[in-house]
């Protein structure tokens, strides 16, 4: 990375926009479309326009091996919330963070790259709340060329979850507030750690403030997790025999715990037969998609988990499916409530991930993160 990238990133988390590089006469290098083969996408991406695929998803990504001095991507954003991790030749302590401007913009990542092979990824850190963007093609150095894509890792990971799944806040001061686009990363959320761990590909399908039974809006994850985009409740429909994961973690149950008992969204207000019917029929739903899947029954680490009332109804649930189908491949696993009371920050998803990683390896036979 050089210097001033290092200095944009510091603006953009400070809140400042990298300022995007005309797209008259800056550009002069070599244009790589964005349906070059050697592109690498990976998450829930509309191909719908092959030369603007859509991100919306957290975690979506684009990766490219190439060669070449200069860097620049050019992207389309909806809303002009939208983050997104630069990370070029692996450098994930100092990525280059970057607010998406509204509408479609070049944006300079580097021209003093040494010569030689690179790489970069293109991810993104804030979830579908913030809306789409499209992603155009990068532009290299005029020496510059794109190399065949790296293999993909073989192993595949889900999760279906909420704010904690998304990374909300993970990036905010301990004592501050948690809700600002620019402190979610969902790069260093527990699920993403867990899946570079065990060198696994992820999607993960969360919203902030979404619920089984009730959520901070009109929909809850039964409308929400087959969606194409993660923007808002549309009608777009993912393929589920586009791609097909090995271990699949649902993390809900938080928000539920807050509005039906505290806020008594649900009138009449459900008793615990019908929190844990309702969890049944979720999980039954995700086996429908994924019948060889193991199916990783997770909550935390908020205060869900500070007592066992909720988690009881998981192994509950879980118990009641098991008897009822005979399921091997349905397991339970909680992250310990800390005290702290707002959204885990990255050293708690860390943890979170690394504790995971642990289960799946134990639960899948996977000995080693290669």
């Amino acid at each position: 990375m050089t210097n001033w990238s290092l200095f944009v990133s510091a603006l953009v988390l400070a809140g400042l926009s990298a300022a995007p590089v005309s797209a008259a006469g800056a550009n002069t290098g070599v244009a790589v479309p964005a349906n070059a083969a050697e592109l690498q996408y990976t998450g829930r991406i509309d191909f719908g326009d092959k030369h603007a695929p859509v991100l919306s998803w957290p975690g979506s990504s684009v990766r490219a091996n190439f060669t070449g001095t200069e860097l620049h991507i050019t992207l389309d954003d909806a809303t002009g919330s939208n983050f997104y991790n630069v990370i070029v030749d692996g450098n994930t302590a100092h990525p280059f963070v970057l607010l998406a401007n509204k509408g479609e913009h070049s944006y300079e990542i580097s021209r003093v790259l040494p010569p030689g092979e690179h790489t970069v990824e293109i991810y993104k850190r804030t979830e579908g709340e913030y809306g789409a963007t499209k992603f155009r093609g990068l532009t290299l150095s005029g020496s510059g060329k794109l190399l065949p894509a790296s293999a993909r890792p073989k192993r595949r990971m889900e999760i279906f979850g909420d704010s904690i799944s998304c990374g909300m806040g993970n990036e905010g001061a301990d004592n501050s507030r948690d809700d600002l686009p620019s402190e979610q990363n969902h790069y260093w959320t527990y699920g993403a750690v867990a899946a570079r761990t065990l060198d696994a590909e992820l999607h993960t399908i969360c919203r902030s403030g979404i619920g089984i039974m009730v959520s901070w809006f009109p929909y809850t994850m039964s409308a929400y997790y087959d969606q194409l985009s993660g923007v808002g409740d549309n009608d777009s429909r993912w393929d589920f025999q586009r791609w097909t994961p090995d271990v699949v973690v649902i993390n809900l149950f938080q928000n539920d715990s807050w509005l039906v008992d505290s806020k008594q969204r649900l009138q009449p207000v459900p008793d615990d037969q019908q929190r844990i019917d309702a969890y049944v029929d979720f999980v039954r739903d995700i086996r429908t998609r994924y019948p060889d899947a193991n199916i990783i029954c997770a909550l935390g680490s908020m205060d869900a988990t500070a007592n066992n009332k909720w988690p009881d109804y998981i192994r509950k649930a879980v118990a009641q499916i098991q008897k009822q189908t005979g399921d091997t491949k349905l397991h339970t696993l909680f992250f310990d409530y800390t005290g702290y009371a707002q959204h885990p920050r990255v050293a708690q998803h860390i943890a979170n991930g690394e504790k995971l990683a642990a289960f799946v390896r134990e639960k899948m036979g996977w000995q080693d993160g290669h």
